[in-house]
């Protein structure tokens, strides 16, 4: 026998039942029988509404019969106590984001007067059936089974206190960032020369070193307004990228003013997954496999890599010699050819850079692909593919 229906899986779900059943002055004698209609499935067509739950039960007649319950809603003053509540730890709305009521927060929005749970006169039900009891077993059954919605989002009782999801949270956003007012400034008379020049040398802290890695970003709370476009994820995603921008920075002691446009998108390129590069590649406007080469250029030797596939120049004849010199001896048939800062020679390629460094490239179909770090010898660099 399968075990009996229980109405109230998590804490908070349980103190709707409890509400119902020992603080919201239903009548106790109805909410058994309604218990019973509720695990037998007569509930369908359920929806939560601000401030108001609709449904149909099946009955003894063939028709559903229709429910509507009205809950209280709270004024505007109420609103902003209760929000106030919510906003004063960013850990209340953590948890309400994570689908997580805590029990401190109920129980401050208790104490501020703003009761989440239904309380004496919160709760006005309709019926269609002829039962004239207050509840009904058909509306009972409604109200076991608005446990189960409050269960999985605890932001249920927001919007039977007359408020959705996305006004609640749109409200938090703005009460976390408010005008907030100007301390009053304290005169600093600072220094005069004689204590500045009478305080003791002490020696400059060392910096900690720099990561070998950059951090994760801070979650974030809440979502951007819908009329931005963006999300928690894309933010989310920019803020690691940034970090690890800022701690390449620090490694390198260049700044981020010196990257180009393409020169950023490959960075960024080249730290993603390739299950990622279909997105950026579409965002940015540029061809994948041309951002799938970028990235692969810049994985193996930064901007330089990028520069030496993207760009030709004319180095004068002398480190071309040289190149054709050393590819003379890698026992490929092919004829080697020269053109501009670029000496092929079948499959190979190898390209002299504005940095006076050699880039040795591999032909794929028919793109060229940067194989390995550079070097300022040619002779490193041109040895036959395999």
């Amino acid at each position: 026998m399968p075990p009996r229906r229980t109405f109230g899986n998590t804490w908070w779900g349980r103190a709707w039942v409890e509400a119902l059943e020992q603080r919201a002055s239903v009548d106790p004698n109805r909410l058994p029988r309604g218990r019973t209609y509720a695990r037998k499935d007569t509930v369908s067509e359920l929806h939560v509404g601000a401030g108001e739950v609709t449904a149909r039960v099946r009955g003894s007649r063939p028709e559903p019969y229709r429910v509507t319950i009205r809950m209280r809603e709270f004024s505007p003053r109420q609103w902003d106590t209760l929000l106030d509540v919510v906003g004063r730890r960013l850990g209340h709305t953590a948890a309400l984001l994570d689908g997580e009521l805590p029990e401190e927060l109920a129980a401050q929005a208790r104490e501020a007067g703003t009761d989440l749970l239904p309380g004496p006169g919160d709760l006005r039900p309709r019926c269609s059936c002829p039962d004239s009891a207050n509840p009904c077993k058909h509306v009972a059954a409604v109200y076991y089974v608005v446990a189960d919605e409050v269960d999985d989002n605890p932001f249920v009782l927001f919007t039977l206190r007359g408020r959705p999801r996305d006004e609640v949270l749109a409200r938090l956003r703005t009460l976390r960032a408010p005008d907030r007012p100007q301390r009053k400034k304290v005169h600093d008379p600072g220094l005069t020369p004689k204590r500045a020049y009478a305080r003791r040398v002490t020696a400059v802290p060392r910096l900690p070193p720099v990561p070998d890695v950059a951090g994760p970003p801070a979650v974030l709370d809440l979502d951007p307004p819908p009329s931005t476009g963006w999300t928690s994820a894309t933010l989310g995603t920019l803020a690691a990228d940034a970090a690890s921008l800022a701690r390449d920075l620090l490694v390198s002691g260049g700044t981020a003013a010196e990257l180009t446009f393409e020169e950023d998108l490959a960075r960024r390129a080249a730290a993603r997954p390739p299950e990622e590069l279909p997105a950026l590649a579409l965002a940015a406007g540029v061809a994948l496999p041309e951002l799938t080469t970028r990235a692969g250029a810049w994985r193996e030797a930064g901007r330089g890599g990028l520069a030496a596939l993207r760009e030709t120049w004319s180095p004068g004849p002398g480190p071309l010699a040289d190149a054709r010199a050393c590819l003379s001896d890698t026992g490929l048939p092919d004829p080697i050819t020269t053109w501009r800062n670029r000496v092929t020679q079948g499959p190979l390629q190898l390209r002299y850079g504005r940095d006076h460094r050699w880039y040795r490239f591999l032909r794929t179909g028919s793109a060229w692909q940067l194989d390995g770090p550079p070097s300022t010898s040619a002779l490193d660099v041109a040895y036959p593919p395999g």
